[in-house]
């Protein structure tokens, strides 16, 4: 399937507009604060139902106007049939937000994920690496509900528990209506930090492989920082076990804090830079040259995790991605970007010079006061 037209109603500044997409995709084109990265935003936004940019739904919606609407028309490929129409709105008052696939409303949200097969590279994606913990557990929650059924379900049911838990700590509860909330905690936290784990371990080399192919040799890696000690536990019933065992250990200490401070809400990804045997910590110690060379492996494994669990190319989305990279970082970027199995391409850049990726293929259209023109 491919993107072959976005129709846009009051996200942002972007108005009003119905725009037919090329089959191999576009390079926007405009200065800056004109849209560019909400173009993007409203396209991502049909993949996830939220903005990659942190933005509230109420935040997207365009000045003196009450609700937006962004509909995205998937055509089929040649190995393909039919077409797909996926719709997303939120109005302002009461904020409520519907979302359509083929005019039917999934009964849950999460059934609708997932349909364009998108994932966006913005300078943002420093914070995957520069930010805290929880900008690294939202990675892996996006990646793993878009790419593995049952993912999305487990972790909102563990939220929900760990909330009421976390209520009856705050309330001081007796601690028997607090580990009343154990057992469904454990079992769905288990569930969690087994796909978590599973999804590292699969693509912790290709992590390492993007790094180096970006950085001209040197590497890096990644690993999975569970809250949890974890030594020797291979199942998912182990870590049931390993995880019931440590919410024993921090009882007390919960009680004095009146919050639960161990489970897969306490987990992190470690990613570490290389250096002659002695790993150094990318967070604390890497260059922003070094940072944004990790987050955009991370991108990249994000691309091929699509490719391989949903057996579709992915529609990429570039927003001015170079201009944060020295030239020899660019160009590598620029051959590995050639090289990888992509599917449609939309870029922004602020001057036609700037397109580097598809440079010779992709229409050219322009951008300002958030009107697009092709």
């Amino acid at each position: 399937m491919r993107l072959s037209r976005l129709t846009l109603h009051h996200f942002r500044n972007l108005g009003s507009q119905d725009l037919e997409f090329p089959p191999e995709g576009v390079a926007l084109i405009g200065d800056n604060a004109q849209g560019k990265s909400n173009f993007l935003e409203a396209i991502y936004y049909l993949e996830t139902f939220r903005s990659f940019r942190g933005a509230r739904d109420e935040q997207l919606v365009g000045f003196d106007n009450e609700l937006f609407r962004v509909t995205g028309t998937m055509q089929a490929t040649d190995e393909e049939c039919g077409t797909e129409v996926v719709t997303a709105a939120f109005e302002r008052n009461g904020k409520r937000k519907k979302v359509s696939v083929n005019g039917d409303e999934p009964e849950r949200l999460g059934d609708a994920l997932g349909r364009l097969a998108a994932v966006v590279f913005s300078p943002r994606d420093t914070q995957l690496v520069s930010g805290g913990p929880k900008e690294r557990r939202r990675f892996l929650d996006v990646v793993l509900s878009l790419s593995q059924p049952g993912y999305l379900a487990a972790v909102q049911d563990y939220r929900k528990t760990l909330h009421q838990r976390n209520v009856s700590l705050k309330s001081g509860q007796p601690p028997s209506v607090v580990m009343a909330w154990d057992s469904g905690l454990v079992k769905l936290g288990a569930s969690v930090i087994q796909a978590r784990r599973e999804w590292l371990t699969l693509y912790c080399e290709s992590f390492s492989n993007y790094y180096a192919r970006v950085s001209g040799g040197v590497t890096a890696r990644i690993t999975y920082a569970p809250s949890l000690s974890l030594t020797g536990v291979a199942s998912e019933q182990g870590i049931a076990e390993a995880f019931r065992d440590a919410l024993s250990v921090t009882a007390e200490r919960e009680r004095r804090v009146g919050t639960t401070v161990v489970g897969p809400h306490r987990d992190d990804i470690q990613l570490q830079l290389d250096n002659r045997g002695s790993p150094l910590d990318l967070r604390q110690y890497g260059s922003g040259g070094q940072r944004r060379t990790a987050a955009l492996a991370l991108r990249l494994v994000e691309a091929k995790s699509i490719r391989e669990s949903r057996c579709r190319r992915p529609l990429v989305l570039l927003d001015d991605v170079f201009a944060e990279f020295d030239s020899g970082r660019s160009e590598r970027v620029l051959e590995l970007m050639e090289t990888e199995e992509t599917g449609q391409v939309v870029l922004t850049a602020p001057r036609e010079e700037h397109v580097r990726i598809h440079s010779d293929s992709l229409p050219r259209w322009s951008i300002k006061a958030g009107v697009v023109t092709i």
